[in-house]
């Protein structure tokens, strides 16, 4: 069954339809994550448009953008489709803040990526208990470690599949679809910010740098939090 899945998914063009696919082939146990990135927030139109049974869930990690929070109340009034919102483990990020103060990701890439387990990874973990396919919109555009990535896998360590719908999208292909279909998006696009993520850890790129230039731009690593390493 795992075979024919893919073979089905990754063959179709129509992202509502392949969405169908898995949501017959797998009823209420679809989920996908939103971190009201412009990708993401395509994604959301196409489901909530469209009516498809998938759980729609984000992550805050507590140190995100205020316009990030006014996106999320705007994507509220615009669509009337609830979200389930995961926050990190209150004793685990006391006990980080304590051992290391407030800002130990500047430090180091262990120090950033032990905030970014603590605040990211182990929430969706909580978040993904119990579905067998995970929507994502990651574009291969995005960074080198996602320009491989087929459109729908198997997470070996998570035990489910996951769909990259987006994956061949160019940036203007979204573009197109937000403006042809009057998506809301984060203001911060508009100066900038191509990906947002924390307030401290995100800043503007200047025309002609990498599109995640802009995440942890202090480091020289290949800018992934651990949501998406394979």
């Amino acid at each position: 069954m795992k075979d024919d899945i893919i073979g089905l998914v990754a063959g179709q063009t129509d992202i509502a339809a392949g969405i169908r696919i898995l949501t017959e082939a797998f009823p209420g146990a679809v989920a996908f994550s939103t971190s009201f990135g412009q990708e993401d927030q395509a994604l959301a139109d196409i489901i909530w448009r469209n009516d498809l049974p998938v759980r729609v869930f984000t992550l805050d990690t507590g140190r995100l953008f205020q316009e990030t929070y006014d996106l999320m109340d705007l994507t509220l009034a615009r669509y009337r489709h609830h979200f389930e919102v995961y926050f990190p483990e209150t004793s685990a990020v006391e006990a980080l803040v304590k051992e290391k103060g407030a800002n130990s990701f500047y430090e180091s890439v262990e120090n950033r990526k032990e905030c970014c387990h603590i605040r990211k990874v182990v929430p969706l973990n909580r978040a993904l208990q119990g579905a067998k396919v995970w929507i994502t919109g990651l574009r291969a555009e995005q960074s080198d470690n996602r320009h491989d990535m087929p459109v729908i896998e198997w997470d070996e360590a998570r035990q489910l599949y996951k769909y990259n719908p987006l994956i061949h999208w160019t940036y203007e292909d979204m573009m197109q679809y937000l403006k042809a279909n009057n998506v809301p998006y984060n203001k911060l696009h508009d100066k900038g910010f191509v990906s947002i993520g924390c307030a401290p850890c995100t800043r503007a790129i200047e025309p002609g740098e990498h599109p995640r230039a802009g995440r942890w731009w202090w480091e020289t690593s290949k800018k992934e939090c651990g949501l998406h390493a394979s």
